[in-house]
């Protein structure tokens, strides 16, 4: 079973009170707590050390390292999603992109890392930045966004924000820094945004033509979702994001549709997809042109689930739906 994982944090917070004194993010903190390791999808994750040269592989892994303000940590970039978002950008300008997707191990190894952060699981492999057990024989430390975990007693059962909160404990945790601010900053996001009251159903529509490829019940577009005040017609599918089929998206007739935008699947491919076929060109979202749109990094669990929710609510407010 898993262990706990808040406990570095409480101790962290406890030592905060202790100094006396409050400290932004990037701000270490005393280093004698930090000695719990953390289980991270299975893998015991040693606090001792702060890492000093680090690898983020995935968007949201790079962008929860910068919103910290562990960005001078950064030795390269692997498989980034997008932009970095603008409130981060000047922080990210000068860091080497050491591949476009995966990095092989050999790439990894030249950057000499001494801790890698992934959003996926699958980064880890032998064909690409090498397996968890072979980096830790190196004396590299990993760690997975937790929310990604694949194996059933690891994964959320259904995510919740205190589960973006905790992997912020976590990192914050294994750099010895203080998550106040970003947290509080994250908070009052969260606490701005309105519900939508009315019922509205729908889609989340991430790729495909065929086969749609859509968010499903218990990783982030249901987060959204929920947050915004949409029903989601693939609630009941016990999945992060799942192949789904149109029959019942054309049943579920969903009020409005999600896009997500992304360089190898776009969003205005996906309208495409949507007005082109006879039987979705059907659907009220389609016909009213009832699109919200979500950028790709955006859309997986991090730092940036927050502002994304703000972002859709503040679309649906503007949508016209009669």
């Amino acid at each position: 079973m898993p262990r706990p994982l808040l406990t570095f944090s409480v101790l962290a917070s406890a030592a905060l009170l202790l100094a006396g004194c409050a400290t932004a993010s990037g701000t270490p903190v005393p280093s004698s707590t930090n000695t719990i390791p953390i289980d991270n999808c299975g893998v015991e994750v040693p606090v001792a050390a702060p890492p000093q040269r680090v690898i983020a592989i995935k968007s949201t892994s790079t962008e929860m390292l910068l919103a910290l303000g562990l960005g001078d940590r950064i030795v390269g970039t692997a498989f980034q999603d997008g932009p970095i978002p603008a409130k981060w950008a000047a922080a990210a300008s000068g860091i080497p992109v050491l591949a476009d997707k995966v990095p092989s191990q050999e790439v990894v190894l030249n950057a000499n890392p001494d801790f890698i952060y992934a959003g996926w699981e699958s980064n880890f492999s032998a064909d690409g930045a090498g397996t968890r057990s072979e980096l830790a024989n190196l004396g590299i430390r990993t760690y997975v966004s937790p929310s990604a975990c694949k194996e059933a007693a690891y994964q959320p059962k259904r995510l919740t924000f205190d589960d973006i909160d905790q992997e912020i404990n976590q990192i914050a945790a294994i750099f010895h820094v203080d998550d106040a601010s970003l947290l509080a900053e994250q908070h009052a996001v969260l606490a701005a945004i309105r519900k939508d009251t009315r019922g509205l159903s729908a889609l989340w529509f991430s790729s495909g033509s065929d086969i749609p490829y859509v968010g499903a019940g218990i990783g982030p577009p249901q987060l959204i979702l929920d947050t915004v005040g949409l029903r989601n017609i693939a609630a009941d599918v016990k999945d992060t994001w799942a192949s789904y089929n149109w029959e019942s998206v054309i049943a579920a007739n969903p009020n409005v549709i999600v896009l997500v935008d992304a360089s190898w699947s776009t969003a205005e491919k996906k309208i495409g997809v949507l007005e082109g076929n006879p039987a979705t060109a059907k659907l009220d979202a389609v016909k009213n042109h009832r699109y919200l749109i979500i950028p790709f990094a955006s859309s997986e669990a991090g730092v940036s689930t927050v502002d994304a929710a703000a972002d859709l609510s503040a679309q649906l407010k503007a949508l016209n739906l009669g």
